[in-house]
């Protein structure tokens, strides 16, 4: 199998469980334009949301959940998207990234083309450090899955 989320982290790992893990991006276009992007990322090989049981489905949601609610709580962004497409990496991944409206492509999605440009890098102007939102999503989950 040549999936890059079965044989790479997908990003700079921030919590990690035995059904999931979330990471964020921390490499190109991504992690510079949108700082605050991250994705839980389902352990197992599986494409499609309906392929989880019905226990794994809750958990899934539940941590995409606490992902949303530390990002507003933390950052208090414009908006939080969440998407789980697959077409390009067929591997069930949830991506949740705050957007603010000073951000390049707001309020178009991440992925259309620019709005317009910004000086400066935009984890520069969030309202805390990354490193503390990630530990904050790390706690929270651990916390939620006792």
């Amino acid at each position: 199998m040549n999936c890059p989320l079965c044989t790479t982290d997908g990003g700079l790992v921030v919590a990690r469980t035995p059904r999931f893990r979330v990471v964020r991006a921390v490499e190109g276009d991504e992690a510079l334009r949108f700082p605050a992007f991250y994705r839980l990322i389902w352990s197992d090989h599986v494409a499609e949301f309906s392929d989880l049981a019905a226990a794994d489905r809750h958990a899934c949601m539940d941590a995409v959940t606490e992902i949303e609610r530390q990002l507003r709580a933390l950052l208090t962004p414009t908006k939080v998207n969440i998407a789980s497409l697959g077409n390009v990496v067929p591997h069930l991944h949830w991506h949740v990234i705050a957007r603010f409206d000073w951000d390049s492509h707001f309020p178009a999605p991440v992925w259309a083309g620019a709005q317009r440009d910004f000086p400066g890098g935009a984890a520069a102007r969030l309202r805390l450090p990354l490193q503390r939102v990630d530990a904050a999503i790390a706690q929270s989950l651990s916390s939620a899955i006792r």
